[in-house]
């Protein structure tokens, strides 16, 4: 309560400082604490966790891509919003109060409210609080707004870790990696419960597969970068500690444990291929601190046609990895990540549900599988094909979160001849993390 009642203190003061009218100033606050609750129990509802401190550090992204945030929202929370962004502005001009004692005393409250939580998180009843990540556990015994406080202050108590080596140069690697990470791919028997939806690549794939199974996912409905980082990095959620939430913040200082970095002494060269902005959480930055030769970005794929959807198209996808696969002059990692998938879902002319929306865009996934086995297969060199999913799709009603997030993965290799080795075709369930390893021991010699 007493963080609580601090940070109600700071956005009084803040507001009182600009307005100087203390009844309204109260009132906003009352109303900005009441948007902040509103936002995070919608996040709940659609991903299954509340606001976390991380969320905060993606405010300026929220303007650059709004598409990917608002539609968390209800139509009519929209419209709440729509409707309080020229009320807010309009209203503290109309009760501007020109009274420098009122500003002052508000700016005066706001710093004494800062100072005294940086002050109070040094006592050591508040500090034995949250040692440990239980992020639902955390927000039922101190509250949001405390949890908020508590979690980035451990996350700014936690260290780099120290360097790993990289991978030993092996007498007979594999020529090409292709690693695909498919935005919201999810096999819909299990989320729907139809065995007549079934995805004709994916069962293929797992009849072939080296190696297959449940991809045990950590977020529902988003978070890609959270089983990104875990397949680059490979660093567990236990190793990362408050660093989970999102561990691209903090990715720069973790390069040596990337795929490519581990890779590179090995002779391998790696590429990194997203049709999107690669600024969105710094990819630009990370992924070439993480050992990445090069980047293919948006620029590298022409816009989608008005049929197509949103997003750059995972056929297009494919016939970029196959090309840059058969120009690979030296052992090559390709890492993609696809967003034709990407929510929200909507009808299409031949579709009238969201879920029948998302079925026309997962099977263009499915076919993208097809595309690549195939393809890899007729460049009749040594190569590993990696295929996963990022996480589930959230759709109001039908797909909603719970227990079960799991995702399907599957590995293909290929010989010489182009011919895929089948191996056991064993199922075995995986973290991210946990794939991260495989991956790195397959294409490196140093397992099967």
């Amino acid at each position: 309560m007493w963080l609580h009642s601090l940070v109600i203190a700071i956005v009084f003061g803040f507001i009182l400082a600009v307005c100087g009218h203390v009844p309204a100033s109260a009132a906003l606050a009352l109303a900005l604490m009441a948007l902040f609750m509103m936002v995070s129990n919608a996040k709940r509802a659609m991903l299954g966790e509340p606001l976390v401190f991380s969320d905060l550090a993606l405010v300026g992204a929220i303007f650059k891509h709004p598409q990917f945030y608002l539609s968390a929202l209800t139509r009519s929370q929209k419209a709440l919003l729509v409707m309080a962004a020229p009320v807010v502005p309009a209203l503290v001009w109309w009760l501007f109060v020109p009274s420098w004692q009122a500003h002052l005393a508000g700016l005066g409250l706001a710093l004494a409210g800062a100072l005294l939580i940086r002050l109070s998180l040094k006592l050591p009843a508040i500090e034995r609080l949250a040692r440990e990540p239980d992020l639902e556990g955390d927000v039922a015994r101190y509250g949001l707004l405390a949890t908020l406080i508590l979690y980035r202050r451990r996350w700014r108590e936690t260290r780099d870790p120290v360097p790993v080596m990289a991978a030993q140069t092996l007498p007979h690697p594999q020529e090409l990696a292709i690693a695909i990470q498919c935005e919201s791919f999810a096999d819909p028997v299990e989320i729907f419960g139809d065995p007549a939806l079934s995805l004709p690549g994916l069962a293929a794939a797992r009849e072939q597969a080296w190696q297959w199974g449940d991809l045990l996912v950590d977020g529902f409905g988003a978070y890609t970068m959270r089983t990104e980082y875990g397949v680059l990095f490979g660093r567990s959620e236990a190793e990362l500690g408050f660093r989970r939430f999102d561990p691209y913040l903090t990715a720069r200082g973790e390069g040596s444990y990337a795929l490519p970095a581990r890779l590179l002494a090995a002779g391998w060269r790696s590429l990194f291929v997203h049709p999107h902005d690669l600024r969105f959480y710094n990819r630009d930055e990370i992924m070439h601190a993480g050992g990445f030769a090069g980047l293919v970005g948006e620029e590298r794929f022409a816009p989608p046609a008005p049929d197509e959807g949103r997003y750059v198209t995972d056929k297009a996808m494919a016939i970029e990895i196959l090309d840059l696969a058969a120009k690979a002059a030296v052992p090559t990692l390709v890492f993609a990540v696809t967003i034709e998938n990407h929510g929200p879902w909507e009808p299409h002319a031949s579709a009238g549900s969201l879920t029948d929306g998302y079925m026309r865009l997962v099977r263009n996934s499915d076919a993208m599988l097809l595309t690549l086995r195939d393809g890899l297969a007729a460049l009749g060199r040594p190569a590993t094909l990696v295929f996963y999913g990022d996480h589930r799709p959230s759709i109001p009603g039908v797909s909603v979160p719970g227990a079960a997030r799991h995702t399907p993965y599957v590995i293909l290799r290929f010989d010489a001849g182009g011919q895929i080795v089948p191996g056991e075709g064993q199922r075995v369930d995986l973290t991210p993390a946990q794939l991260h390893h495989a991956v790195l021991g397959l294409i490196s010699g140093q397992a099967g």
